[in-house]
């Protein structure tokens, strides 16, 4: 699965740093791992609410794109787009 974040359009999701020998720089892997982190935290959380939006991504593995929910209602990729943890 891939976020979305609540507003963005359904073409990809949101886009978060690379990892590794993706990454274009060390700031870049160190901001990956601070948003890996974050997103580990949050989905290891009782109650998620998974909502499909029926697209998919537009790489190879066609990954469905989802909208995930905490039990307050707030919407995890729109929580880390807030945060600077990823962008649109």
């Amino acid at each position: 699965m891939r976020l979305l974040g609540e507003g963005v359009p359904f073409v990809s999701g949101i886009d978060t740093p690379e990892i590794g020998s993706h990454a274009k720089c060390i700031k870049e892997r160190k901001m990956a791992l601070i948003a890996k982190g974050r997103l580990k935290e949050v989905l290891a959380e009782k109650g998620l609410r998974i909502v499909l939006s029926g697209a998919v991504d537009k790489t190879l593995s066609h990954r469905p794109l989802v909208n995930i929910y905490r039990t307050n209602g707030e919407e995890i990729g729109k929580k880390l787009l807030r945060h600077a943890l990823s962008r649109p």
